[in-house]
């Protein structure tokens, strides 16, 4: 099997590759090549596995992205997509080899984490990759849907307009742009994914209103995309709001809206006050709980010092990575919200696999939650304990842009 780094021109081939791997025909893109889910791929980030007579067999490819992690913390990441292996090839190593060549690519680039989404939650923990953010919709039948009353001098000073999601790309682009930067688990959208229509809505042109909030100034700091379906279910792909006042109008918004039997609400985290905000609490309900980001670490003190900490502490962390063949010991001290990790030969606090790592580095899982499900074994009476309050994060991480 040979393994090869792609080009502009196997663009199409790798997508025809892809579509196979998964069983899909691959849509005519519009002029350019845009319009289409994958539109922003970057062809000179892919691989491509051919078999011995030189047929291609499987891909794997990357985007360029910027993933937010506590403490408001940027760093630039990997965004792995596009993986895949034929059927008449699954069972013989090819997923094997592309990812190893691909964290082999990744640590040359200097990342200290690569991300994806997970077509099935059972491939990617062997390849070191652990859940880090989840995600569900939260459905509310409209005649129940009445938010509870403001208290005085709660009322929104702000502004909500209804827009055609194609006269307000620059919009849309510029406030998602802020929310991403403030919450935990959240990924760039380059401007070329805007540009050329790639991914879901409301970045693909797919027809959309869109609810824009513009604060007492006039400046926008939230939008709702959303349509209403034939069975008169109107759904919402995304709510970003850069204040809580903004994503309560624009609730307030969508649950008035007149003629629909419920309102969908996707990608809502499991912290968000959503259900507070009904005068019926019981009215809505979680649909579709599942894993979304999942994070994979390629150098153990370079995550670990990129991230803000809300309190300081010591750890000796023993990490073990089997896939890329690695185990070390890391001290991990925390002061003034500033880590400090390097190598020791002390006694472990806590041992755990790199991907346990990449689940509990953004703050959403606790480390003695993974602990009591047998994940991590702690060395010592008090090191979960320690361990929760060190990478506790200021809110859950949340990622709803797909890739």
């Amino acid at each position: 099997m040979d393994i090869r780094l792609t080009t502009e021109q196997d663009l199409d081939l790798f997508v025809e590759t892809m579509h196979a791997a998964f069983g899909m025909f691959v849509d005519p893109p519009g002029e350019g090549g845009t319009g289409v889910w994958w539109s922003a791929f970057e062809p000179e980030r892919g691989l491509l596995a051919h078999d011995a007579d030189g047929r291609p067999v499987g891909t794997a490819g990357a985007y360029t992205l910027e993933l937010t992690l506590p403490g408001g913390r940027i760093v630039p990441v990997s965004g792995v997509t596009a993986v895949g292996v034929l059927p008449s090839h699954r069972r013989r190593g090819v997923l094997t080899a592309l990812m190893r060549r691909q964290l082999a690519g990744l640590r040359e680039r200097g990342e200290v984490l690569a991300v994806l989404l997970a077509s099935e939650s059972v491939i990617y923990r062997r390849f070191g990759y652990g859940p880090a953010t989840s995600t569900q919709n939260y459905a509310v039948p409209r005649q129940r849907a009445a938010l509870a009353p403001l208290r005085a001098g709660d009322a929104d000073p702000g502004t909500v307009e209804l827009l055609h999601r194609d006269k307000a790309v620059e919009l849309l682009e510029r406030v998602y742009d802020e929310y991403r930067r403030l919450r935990p688990g959240s990924v760039s959208r380059p401007h070329r994914w805007w540009e050329r229509g790639a991914g879901q809505p409301p970045i693909a042109p797919k027809p959309r209103y869109v609810a824009l909030h513009r604060d007492a100034a006039g400046r926008p700091d939230g939008y709702a995309s959303y349509h209403v379906d034939d069975d008169r279910t109107l759904r919402v792909d995304e709510t970003i709001a850069v204040t809580d006042a903004a994503y309560t109008a624009l609730a307030r918004y969508l649950l008035g809206h007149d003629l629909v039997q419920r309102v969908v609400f996707r990608h809502v985290p499991p912290d968000h006050p959503l259900p507070w905000l009904l005068a019926d609490h019981g009215a809505g309900q979680p649909e579709k709980y599942t894993d979304w980001l999942w994070a994979r670490v390629l150098d153990v003190p370079g995550a670990l010092t990129s991230r803000g900490w809300s309190a300081d502490g010591e750890l000796v962390l023993d990490v073990d990575d089997p896939f890329l063949g690695e185990h070390h010991r890391h001290l991990l001290t925390v002061r003034g919200g500033e880590a400090a990790c390097v190598p020791t030969d002390r006694e472990p606090d806590l041992s755990l696999d790199v991907s346990d790592l990449g689940t509990i580095l953004l703050g959403g899982t606790a480390p003695s939650t993974l602990a009591r499900a047998g994940h991590l074994r702690l060395h010592h009476p008090d090191a979960a304990a320690r361990a929760d309050a060190l990478f506790r994060a200021e809110r859950a991480p949340h990622c709803l842009h797909w890739f």
